[in-house]
């Protein structure tokens, strides 16, 4: 019953649903253990307080991704367009009147329900989703500097230049991504090599004139010095040294009394901690399995959009994650990403959930039985 349940309502790559159900119970695992402190001394005891709330957001985001992976992916081109104008007065209203939680400002208080909400999450999910469709439709005329390349150069500008205003790390990642896809849709190097002076411009009026500035420079310099090292880092390498191959086991971490946002930005720290390298190396597997399939699914898109669209998201959840846990191990500077459907958050698992959902939609027009159609969608997504 359960199985003919799961093919009529589960449709899309299967291997994608069971990458995110795994990492989803794992993160209800973790997130459980690295807020018990927190919980017991913020909630008067109560340490299960953090792990109904937490359940019920990846309840909800995986809601969120059932009902986006049920829409045609197409649909996405035009809503994309309004939710990409629709983030721009919203990022500028965080910049100036964000709500500051964990010494970031990213974030606007929801009138009514008076709930934190991360415009970022928005933007980056419409500027891929937008670019994406740009670039299909300017396939004929790639290019084309005026027509094709002007307005991707201008969104991708004002998107990356507002989210890094209040979080650079994130601006600095996304700008990447959208490198990523337009190398992926041919856009000539020589206006890649143009985007990339344009987003160096823009990143040092980020760090001239952002809230972050200070911080990003300090955590930067930190990083290289080999005199010092950050706290929070200290702790890190602790984690993961003291949880050996197999782990201490699930809950009986001990850093994640020390480490500052165990549940967040370290949380793979503590995985380490808890079920040891084994477990550290199984969800970077988890991860880049995601990505694959991402990557097959846009290679077998019928569609330059579905390809681009695909690719571009996978890209995004997976860039993300691999950096996170890069700071985790000591390879890059402390930058506060959280690691996609691992970390405890509220916007994030949302859009993250929509974000796979449609990967999902992409991926149900790209069956794998006929070798001849195969063939063909490989040749559409090269020509993308």
């Amino acid at each position: 019953m359960i199985k003919i349940w799961a093919q009529k309502n589960l449709n899309g790559d299967p291997v994608i649903w069971f990458v995110v159900v795994a990492l989803s119970i794992l993160s209800i695992l973790v997130v459980y253990s690295a807020t018990g402190t927190l919980a017991y001394k913020m909630m008067d005891g109560n340490t299960e307080h953090y792990l109904i709330k937490h359940t019920g957001l990846i309840m909800i985001s995986l809601v969120a991704m059932w009902l986006a992976h049920k829409i045609d992916y197409r649909y996405y081109s035009k809503l994309s367009q309004f939710a990409l104008w629709a983030s721009v007065p919203l990022l500028l209203i965080t910049w100036k009147y964000g709500v500051t939680i964990n010494e970031a400002t990213r974030w606007i208080t929801i009138p009514l329900v008076n709930q934190p909400f991360q415009p970022s999450d928005l933007a980056k999910l419409a500027l891929i989703a937008n670019l994406a469709s740009m670039l299909s439709k300017n396939q004929q005329n790639i290019d084309s500097f005026k027509d094709a390349f002007i307005p991707m150069l201008l969104w991708c500008g004002v998107i990356c230049g507002l989210i890094a205003m209040t979080d650079f790390s994130s601006g600095l990642l996304l700008f990447v991504t959208c490198l990523l896809i337009m190398f992926i849709g041919r856009v000539p190097i020589k206006y890649l090599v143009m985007l990339l002076i344009v987003g160096a411009l823009a990143g040092s009026l980020a760090v001239q004139f952002g809230q972050r500035g200070e911080t990003v420079i300090s955590r930067v310099e930190r990083f290289f010095s080999e005199d010092e090292i950050p706290f929070q880092a200290k702790q890190s390498y602790i984690a993961i040294a003291t949880g050996g191959i197999t782990g201490k086991g699930p809950g009986r971490s001990d850093q994640r009394n020390f480490l500052p946002h165990p549940y967040s930005d370290f949380i793979y720290a503590i995985i380490i901690e808890e079920y040891g390298l084994i477990g550290g190396v199984i969800v970077i597997g988890l991860y880049l399995t995601l990505l694959y399939r991402g990557m097959r699914t846009a290679a077998k898109s019928e569609r330059a959009f579905g390809g681009l669209l695909s690719a571009g998201l996978a890209f995004a959840l997976v860039l993300q994650a691999l950096v996170n846990m890069g700071v985790a191990v000591g390879l890059g500077p402390i930058t506060g990403l959280t690691l996609p459907l691992l970390s405890m958050g509220g916007t994030s698992l949302l859009f993250n959930g929509i974000a796979l959902g449609i990967i999902l939609s992409v991926s149900k027009e790209a069956p794998d039985q006929p070798t001849k159609h195969i063939k063909v969608n490989r040749k559409l997504f090269k020509a993308a």
